[in-house]
């Protein structure tokens, strides 16, 4: 049983409109999964789902965790037993410092994995692990102590992304389109920080409509994903493939939303 299981998934905005049509996927540890398609296939609108977006409605299909369904858990439950997801665009948060924001999430995380009973990481054990997360992902140490995203560049904001993902250690990590908006020294430091926390413990899924990302993380499987589904799925040789024909051999009459 792979660790995380999607059986004919169908995603709806709010208005009825479906825009993922029928997905089946299986991610297990130490795996690196790549969904490649052009802008406005549904590949976000996926990753969405998968993290329980309240404004999209999964209207058939399932979402398996270890083989537990939570299709019905709210996006703070699915974070809780261990999916996490790295936004295209991540919001600033003024106010919420980022060493604030990790250790309430790590200890809402320690407390659903006691039962309910409150287990608060230490914070001299926190400030261990988060300045040692820094200091191997490049990250500035001054961030720490700056408002999530507030006045952030592009590359801080990717690699504040991948700083959450060391310090949550989920089981299922889902990267959407990490590599927009990045130089290519930002894409290297973002992409060797996916390379280090991609493990035995951890299955990852790679979400770009550009080959440029898997150059420096290699994926195992690659998934074309054209107008709401998978219509191709092969190795990394498929993401070279995908790079010098693009896609209009998969999607001649375009996609949905993005």
């Amino acid at each position: 049983m792979a660790l995380l299981e999607l059986r004919n998934l169908h995603v709806a905005l709010e208005d009825g409109t479906e825009i993922v049509k029928g997905v089946d996927l299986a991610v297990n540890t130490d795996e690196i999964h790549a969904i490649m398609g052009p802008n406005g296939s549904g590949k976000s609108t996926l990753a969405y789902a998968l993290m329980g977006h309240p404004g999209y409605q999964i209207t058939d299909g399932q979402i398996l965790l270890d083989g537990q369904d939570v299709t019905e858990l709210g996006a703070d439950e699915r974070a809780q037993r261990g999916l996490f997801l790295a936004f295209q665009y991540p919001h600033a948060i003024p106010g919420v410092t980022v060493a604030s924001f990790l250790r309430t999430a790590i200890n809402a995380i320690r407390k659903a994995r006691a039962d309910g009973e409150d287990d608060p990481i230490p914070v001299p054990e926190f400030r261990k692990q988060l300045m040692g997360a820094m200091d191997e992902l490049k990250v500035p140490r001054e961030l720490a102590q700056r408002y999530i995203n507030d006045g952030f560049s592009g590359g801080e904001k990717k690699r504040v992304e991948i700083l959450q993902m060391a310090m949550l250690q989920p089981r299922i990590a889902v990267l959407d389109e990490t590599d927009s908006g990045l130089d290519i020294d930002a894409l290297k430091i973002v992409a060797a920080g996916v390379r280090k926390l991609a493990g035995p413990e951890t299955g990852t899924v790679v979400i770009t409509h550009y080959q440029r990302i898997l150059n420096y993380v290699e994926p195992d499987y690659v998934h074309v994903f054209v107008n709401g589904g998978i219509v191709e799925e092969g190795g990394p040789e498929l993401a070279h493939k995908l790079e010098a024909e693009g896609y209009e051999g998969f999607s001649p009459n375009g996609g949905g939303e993005s």
